[in-house]
């Protein structure tokens, strides 16, 4: 048994725990809080899972750390702390737990989508951390990474000739349990002469730079520069939301970007999010299946390829799915990586395998 730590509770730390919970080869060691009101309450109740796992919250770092350097064999964390308005923060936390010689699963930094690329400050501190603890790190996606990098990788492969790869997330974000990131990163409800961190310049490269450059990389070609297209629309009423109250008319009410990398002049490898606060809002734009939520692969070429899959958690909601399959990929990658050299590890390293010893658990 891989004793795992999760570190951090928000919408990936509780899929993150279900997900521990639920895996045959790993054991729930510690999980990590910043909010004092979780601190002392049981894991299972954070995750909402019904029943208690006797592992009780801490807000504690050195001593959830502390419990991998004595614990003999290996040991993981999951760190599901965002990464998003604290990006070196998270850094130095994923490299305290490399230090201490975990195994490291995050979707939090964006750099290590692809590690090839990330800048030469960031993985020399990883480097330093892995040569000092013997831990390993892996990064891949919340939106999920899956769909960015081996899913289109995969599908890929099923034709003989492919002009352009697009990967999409199409999201109604009125039931999102997240509503600073919905308003103030994503600027839903904002005034349409806000600018959203989240869109503004260089960001979206930033955050899905590296799985351009990943995929670019695996199919052999080059990108010669990734550029950014964004599309905001506004509310033509006002819309009331169950979780996160009113959002008025005239305000920002969604949002469409496209992070291209460009190859031999022209866009060939795309991912785009098209995200809105209620169906109504900028219907030219993609849709998803049923109008909430789902993520989309197009592979333009003979034959064309088109795969749209939809997930669903924590009772039927699909953001909450797409977070359950992004934290699946992470949680099921420890045990190869534990058979593994420490290191730096990418999607294209790490295999997908079939959920050996999870079928009918019934524990998550």
């Amino acid at each position: 048994m891989i004793r795992t730590v999760v570190w951090g509770t928000g919408n990936i730390g509780r899929a993150a725990i279900r997900a521990v919970a639920a895996h045959p080869g790993l054991e729930l060691g510690a999980v990590v809080v910043r909010s004092p009101a979780k601190v002392g309450r049981d894991a299972g109740e954070i995750a909402g899972l019904g029943r208690g796992l006797g592992v009780m919250a801490t807000d504690d770092v050195a001593a959830a750390l502390a419990g991998i350097r004595s614990g003999g064999g290996t040991s993981a964390v999951v760190y599901a702390a965002s990464g998003d308005m604290r990006p070196q923060e998270a850094l130095s936390d994923c490299c305290l737990a490399v230090r201490a010689g975990a195994v490291v699963v995050t979707p939090a930094l964006y750099a290590f989508y692809d590690p090839l690329s990330a800048p030469a400050e960031q993985r020399t501190q990883v480097l330093a951390a892995v040569a000092d603890g013997g831990g390993s790190l892996f990064v891949s996606g919340i939106d999920p990474g899956w769909a960015n990098d081996v899913l289109p990788l995969l599908i890929s492969g099923l034709g003989t000739k492919v002009d352009a790869i697009r990967c999409q997330e199409i999201f109604d974000y009125s039931t999102y349990d997240q509503e600073n990131s919905v308003r103030y990163l994503v600027g839903m409800g904002q005034p349409m002469d806000y600018e959203p961190p989240m869109t503004a310049p260089t960001v979206p490269t930033m955050v899905w730079g590296g799985q351009i450059r990943l995929l670019a990389r695996a199919l052999g070609v080059q990108a010669s520069e990734i550029r950014e297209h964004v599309e905001r629309a506004a509310l033509t009423e006002a819309v009331d939301t169950k979780t996160m109250g009113r959002f008025e008319a005239g305000t920002q009410g969604g949002v469409r970007f496209e992070v291209r990398g460009i190859v031999g002049g022209v866009p060939r490898i795309v991912i785009e999010h098209v995200t809105r606060i209620h169906p109504s809002v900028a219907p030219q734009w993609p849709q998803a299946p049923d109008g909430v939520g789902a993520h989309r692969v197009v592979i333009e070429g003979r034959p064309r390829i088109e795969v749209t899959i939809e997930a669903c958690d924590e009772d039927g909601n699909r953001s909450a799915g797409g977070n359950a399959t992004a934290v699946g990929r992470l949680v099921n990658a420890i045990g190869w990586l534990a058979s593994q050299e420490p290191g730096i590890y990418d999607a294209l390293d790490v295999p997908l395998r079939p959920a050996t010893g999870l079928w009918g658990g019934g524990t998550q």
